[in-house]
């Protein structure tokens, strides 16, 4: 759980139910992407609580082409923000111009909104450059008391982005890399996980015989789903778990005295 300041979460709160009615209203009458860019402005400061004339602007450009909003603290770009019509579909391919925008800018953290649902997605900086989406949610439907649904909105106020080296949304990401089952399944059927089952297993009855790769084959063929294991993010989870399980290198044992010269 988060611990979102009081002044902060009064503020969501508060904020929050001001702008539902708005945005349900700017969906229904399907207003134009211009009118909801002014939306998302006033969301961007009132709820998230960046200054309207210093931190949030129109006029980031990147490559001479401008990105519809950023978010700018200190100078430096933070959060762009690529803009829809409100009553538009989000689809991925929306997302591709500001993802193109981070990538060149070296911003990591790109938002893709019509002022209703607002998604939230990492850039990763590879050959080729990619964008992971982190999380979503429906600003129509945020439940002011729900201490999940606040800790969504806190991830992207400005409080959390001026916090520390690392940001509660940079924090959030990284817990959501770890605590996945992509993860957790690799360290199922890793050595020490598969040594643990196997020597309960023999202090339940020690005529059980059983190796660690009969269990594994149990796990992978019976207890894992066969999407998680094909998805390419468990290939990635592997080789973390097994950087992590890797023992650590020992010291060099110091060269023995010289004698000294008589």
């Amino acid at each position: 759980m988060v611990t979102i300041p009081a002044k902060v979460k009064t503020r969501l709160s508060e904020h929050v139910k001001k702008f539902q009615p708005i945005v349900l209203k700017a969906q229904a009458k399907d207003i134009n992407e211009s009118d909801t860019v002014t939306i998302i402005s006033d969301i961007l400061s009132d709820v998230f609580g960046y200054d309207k004339y210093t931190e949030i602007t129109s006029e980031f450009a990147i490559k001479k082409t401008y990105c519809d909003l950023a978010i700018k603290l200190d100078g430096t770009p933070k959060l762009l923000i690529e803009c829809k019509a409100a009553g538009l579909d989000l689809k991925d391919q929306h997302i591709r111009q500001a993802v193109d925008y981070g990538a060149n800018s070296g911003v990591e953290w790109v938002i893709l909104t019509n002022s209703v649902i607002w998604k939230v997605y990492s850039i990763t900086f590879g050959k080729p450059v990619s964008a992971e989406l982190v999380y979503e949610f429906d600003l129509s439907t945020v439940n002011p008391k729900k201490q999940s649904d606040l800790e969504e909105l806190y991830y992207l106020t400005r409080e959390s982005m001026t916090k520390g080296n690392k940001s509660s949304l940079d924090e959030f990401h990284i817990q959501q890399q770890l605590v996945n089952r992509f993860t957790i399944s690799q360290i199922l059927v890793a050595d020490p996980v598969l040594d643990v089952i196997r020597r309960t297993i023999r202090k339940m009855s020690s005529d059980a015989k059983v190796s660690n790769e009969e269990i594994e084959k149990i796990i992978v063929e019976e207890i894992i789903k066969r999407d998680i294991l094909d998805d390419e993010r468990t290939a990635d989870a592997k080789k973390k778990v097994a950087k992590a399980l890797k023992p650590a290198a020992k010291p060099a044992a110091p060269a023995p005295a010289q004698p000294a010269a008589e």
